[in-house]
């Protein structure tokens, strides 16, 4: 899990917006289309590696993933929510 005082200083780079963690349902919604080979990130590479956690834009639009505790706050690699 995310350290809290780390994900305070966090920020979206596309957007400067604040981040907050998605909770396991949508990790686990995403996961399972990461699974089908159904999810694409926002540079349009199908996704191939699960998720362990992710991080939601402020605005719900966008998620970050986070894997082996290290999140990825590149924004070609992050998940455009309305795909879902």
């Amino acid at each position: 899990m995310i350290d809290l005082e780390f994900l305070n200083i966090l920020c979206c780079p596309e957007t400067k917006q604040s981040l907050h963690c998605a909770d396991k349902t949508l990790v686990n919604q995403v996961n399972s289309r990461i699974g089908e080979k159904q999810l694409r990130n926002r540079f349009g590479d199908i996704i191939d590696k699960r998720i362990d956690e992710g991080l939601i834009r402020e605005d719900g639009l966008v998620l970050y993933p986070i894997r082996s505790d290290i999140p990825v706050l590149i924004i070609e690699a992050s998940v455009d929510l309305k795909s879902l």
